[in-house]
């Protein structure tokens, strides 16, 4: 993959040159295998690349093509080659060493701005057409890669990250408050719902599925495409049809996100989704002579578990089962001894470029891609969407669906198939059913009392934004909402996508390693979403069709396992034990310094922080009250690097 940068000037001014070179010295914190800049009389290109697939190898971008009289920089991998080679009718002889980039231009050429309807994979990109004078690009489907831009009334400027782009004369290193309220306001993982902002005043984004055009300084954004929910289920004949189809795309997703010249990676937990993909991937690679290298996170040796008995914080037994089931792997276990999340604020939001909300996660996402790098690995995969597609099935949310529709003898048959799984009776069952089949049919939403949810927002901010109000009809955390309706709207919704997106990218240019994710691949999703609920909830087995498609790949304990769910990120405030008074300090200042108090709900901080106290529990691991303070740190230091002060 590749940092990609550009600038286009309006009204018949030609580009300087010194703008788009302090944009490449700006990227070269990032490793890169080659670095070059086109330019012509309006428009300016460059590209920071970093080569991971055969073909990128010895690419040269931004590349000009002289019989169309376009040019293109691109930071993309394409996961359907051999259909676009088809449709553009290049002969076989030529394939093997056409470019991704060379293929996007060919699908330009042949569709116009439909081309990204046909592409599929990780991508973002900008063609300059000389004899329209105008710029068009694209953002894939699932918002993989990130594209930034600043448009003035004199010059339009792009790059795939935003340091870059404060670089430019006229932008200023300013919040977006706006941006802020939303990312202050949502308890959950997500950053914002306003998928065009960022950070940064004067800063935007491509959203996800858009492409965008620029003629005569005008900026158009257009949604080219979309993943819904089918009207209508796909109807194959037996659940045997149903597992072959699933297989054929699945393995089609996993082997297309094969294709690097390095070495290849997945990270690989106790579960059913990156269990599945390392093991279609294994046994791919094992038929090319390769091998799969696999890394798990597990907590440090002194670490108690003190997780419900239904959560395993140590997944690393169901881990080497399957090592030992799938083979042709070499698995490490990376426990990341003495590291702790306060240590690595600073970087990430360097990283970042604005403040996060993984902190729990941050040592092992940010350590697998340290490791990946160390090793050589050019593409690493992983199943971070696997919940919402290859094993959807949440099944007292169909259980609920079957009461409604008063379908007592399938709703009897399964509770009792699921009851025998996992250990609990029809009588313990039915309550909470007939309370969620309630909820279903009332389709609440809801909104939770404050009382249940600190909120880090300072209530004048808030108003000042209106950001509650925007934030209504949308699964943030601060309504109900079903499993069904959080699916549905996983992928109609473009939040989620952009949320990936942005820490895939930052964290992959990084490390050059290209995080790749089968199971959000859109044959996937789009096959999954196609299927009758019967298909992931099924004899008692929630998850059912990737428990049926592993069948003999995974181990059974792992692959037949619904009595325990592993955790991740339990071990965070034990981490934190030899930090906690530095954060405490730097709490208190923050507390007391007006400028934080104009953003932040200080009162609550500071309740929060008295609750915990000067050493909290491991179990307070999942409190929001300590989500509350470690968060309003990472936003603390975000606001000082703003400001220009040292933390």
């Amino acid at each position: 993959m590749s940092a990609i940068a550009g600038i286009v000037q309006h009204a018949g001014l030609s580009p300087d040159d010194r703008q788009l070179e302090r944009m490449m010295q700006v990227l070269e914190r990032y490793p890169a295998d080659d670095r070059r800049m086109w330019r012509t009389a309006h428009a300016a290109f460059g590209c920071h690349a970093q080569w991971i697939t055969p073909e990128s190898r010895g690419e040269r971008l931004p590349y000009y093509c002289e019989r169309t009289g376009r040019a293109i920089t691109a930071d993309a991998i394409l996961d359907n080659r051999e259909e676009l080679f088809d449709r553009l009718q290049i002969e076989r002889g030529m394939r093997a060493g056409v470019t991704d980039s060379e293929l996007i231009l060919g699908a330009y050429e042949a569709w116009g701005d439909e081309a990204p309807r046909y592409l599929i994979g990780d991508y973002a990109f900008a063609i300059w057409d000389a004899k329209r004078s105008r710029l068009f690009g694209a953002r894939d489907l699932q918002g993989n890669r990130t594209l930034y831009y600043s448009a003035g009334e004199h010059r339009f400027a792009f790059c795939t990250v935003i340091g870059p782009l404060l670089e430019l004369p006229g932008i200023r290193r300013e919040a977006d408050e706006s941006w802020l309220a939303e990312f202050l306001a949502i308890p959950v993982i997500l950053d914002t719902v306003d998928v065009h902002a960022t950070a940064y005043r004067g800063i935007r984004q491509i959203p996800p599925g858009h492409s965008f055009s620029l003629t005569g300084g005008r900026l158009r954004l257009r949604q080219y495409d979309a993943i819904a929910v089918p009207q209508k289920p796909l109807k194959l004949k037996t659940d045997g049809d149903y597992v072959e189809a699933f297989c054929q795309v699945f393995r089609e997703a996993v082997q297309a996100r094969l294709r690097t010249f390095g070495e290849v990676g997945a990270s690989l937990s106790g579960g059913l989704d990156s269990g599945a993909v390392v093991s279609f991937a294994a046994e791919s690679l094992r038929g090319q002579g390769r091998t799969l290298h696999t890394f798990s996170s597990v907590p440090p040796a002194d670490f108690v578990d003190w997780t419900h008995k239904s959560m395993e914080a140590d997944e690393s037994p169901f881990i080497q089962a399957t090592v030992r089931h799938v083979g042709n792997i070499s698995n490490r276990r990376l426990d990341f001894a003495g590291r702790s999340p306060f240590d690595e604020v600073d970087e990430l939001i360097g990283l970042m470029e604005a403040p996060y909300k993984f902190f729990e996660n941050s040592i092992w996402i940010k350590g697998m891609l340290e490791e990946a790098s160390r090793k050589g690995i050019g593409v690493l995969l992983n199943g971070a969407a696997g919940n919402f597609t290859i094993s959807w099935g949440p099944a007292p949310d169909y259980y609920a669906r079957l009461l409604r529709r008063l379908q007592w003898r399938r709703l009897n048959a399964e509770l009792k198939a699921f009851g025998r799984y996992n250990g609990v009776g029809r009588k313990k069952w039915l309550p909470y059913i007939a309370g969620l089949a309630l909820r279903q049919g009332r389709h609440s939403s809801k909104r939770r009392s404050e009382e249940e949810r600190p909120s880090l927002i300072h209530p004048e901010l808030a108003r000042r934004t209106n950001v509650m109000e925007k934030l209504q009809g949308h699964d943030v955390g601060l309504s109900e909402w079903s499993e069904h309706a959080s699916r549905a709207y996983q992928f109609e919704n473009l939040a989620a996508a952009n949320h990936q997106g942005t820490s895939a990218t930052k964290l992959a240019l990084q490390y050059g390693v290209a995080e790749r994710d089968p199971t959000a691949d859109p044959r996937v999703i789009r096959f999954c979403l196609s299927l009758p609920m019967e298909q992931f909830v099924q004899n008692g087995m929630d998850r059912a069709l990737v428990r049926r498609a592993t069948a003999g790949m995974l181990p059974e304990e792992v692959r037949l396992n619904q009595r325990v769910r592993g955790v991740q990120g339990a071990d965070w405030i034990h981490r934190m034990r030899f930090s906690w008074p530095a954060l405490t300090d730097e709490v208190r200042q923050l507390c007391a310094d007006p400028a934080a108090a104009a953003y932040l709900n200080t009162d609550q901080i500071r309740q929060s922080l008295q609750k915990l106290g000067p050493s909290p529990r491991v179990e307070a691991a999942f409190d929001p009250d300590a989500r509350i303070v470690m968060q309003s740190l990472i936003v603390y230091r975000f606001l000082r690097r703003l400001s220009g002060s040292k933390t």
